[in-house]
């Protein structure tokens, strides 16, 4: 299934795609797609039973905003360095371990919405990467297939980052990556059993028309049941967590100087295979 919410910010409701490209109206039967319905494989079984069915009354897509797939998202953990051709460009050594930061859940946004080029910042940089949706609660986890089973779905994440304040401010990363707009998610929420193998994925980034990261999952240093498992070691993953899996090489700090990065203006364009497309334009904070 292809779930997703629609609507104003803070006032989306439920919604499903079907396999004929119709926006449907889950509200009827679910509140929302958020924790309880990715945590409830009950209520999940009668979403897939009502859109078998096609009992599902159709949406008019028309103008309508798409918000982030899942609704009172937990927490957003991210994977930082987690392709090889990522990590060869910026010049880092490959992570003996994956790299573990977190972002705040006000950061996410909705594929289609305007993300802020924070004040003062000169290195806003883009990243396209593959979600992890979290659909059942992980705690130690010993194995790839007990992980992919904790697994609800996919979604495109946009990792918006700011090298200075990542980087260059002190401390740890948080600073250049918390920024108000800086997790735009979605379109959709692609259920895993839709995503036979997630390592099997294209990844594609155009700024301004222009492509900048055409990267494959297969690329990544840990994939995804790795991830999972080893997150689950250092903290409890709930259903309607995020984990953003990393970016592909590409990246505007990866290039030669001067590095083209991301201005007031711009628009950005994001695609994952059987994932769906997100665009956004920037503007100023």
């Amino acid at each position: 299934m292809k779930l997703l919410r629609v609507g104003p910010a803070g006032a989306e409701r439920p919604a499903l795609l079907d396999q004929n490209g119709t926006l449907r109206d889950l509200s009827a039967l679910v509140d929302d797609v958020d924790s309880g319905l990715l945590g409830d494989a009950s209520a999940l079984d009668r979403v897939r039973a009502a859109a078998g069915a096609g009992v599902l009354p159709a949406l008019d897509a028309t103008g309508l905003r798409i918000g982030p797939p899942v609704g009172r998202i937990g927490k957003v953990v991210c994977i930082g360095l987690n392709y090889h051709g990522h990590a060869a460009e910026v010049g880092a050594a490959t992570p003996a371990e994956p790299v573990v930061f977190l972002k705040a859940p006000d950061t996410v946004v909705g594929p289609d919405d305007t993300v802020l080029v924070p004040r003062g910042s000169v290195k806003t940089d883009w990243e396209v990467e593959l979600a992890i949706v979290i659909g059942r609660t992980a705690r130690y986890l010993e194995t790839d297939a007990e992980a992919l089973s904790h697994v609800a779905g996919y979604a495109i994440a946009h990792d918006v980052s700011e090298r200075e304040f990542q980087i260059e401010r002190g401390g740890t990363w948080d600073k250049g990556k918390n920024c108000e707009t800086f997790n735009p998610l979605g379109p959709w929420l692609v259920t895993a059993d839709e995503v036979p193998d997630p390592q099997a994925l294209g990844l594609r980034l155009w700024v301004n028309g222009e492509l900048k990261q055409d990267g494959h999952t297969s690329d990544q240093i840990f994939p995804v049941a790795e991830v999972v498992r080893y997150v689950s070691r250092f903290m409890t993953l709930y259903p309607g967590d995020i984990i953003n899996t990393g970016t592909p090489a590409g990246v505007a700090m990866g290039r030669p100087e001067p590095k083209p990065y991301l201005r007031a203006g711009d628009v950005v364009e994001l695609e994952i295979d059987g994932l769906g497309r997100q665009r956004q334009e920037l503007k100023g904070a």
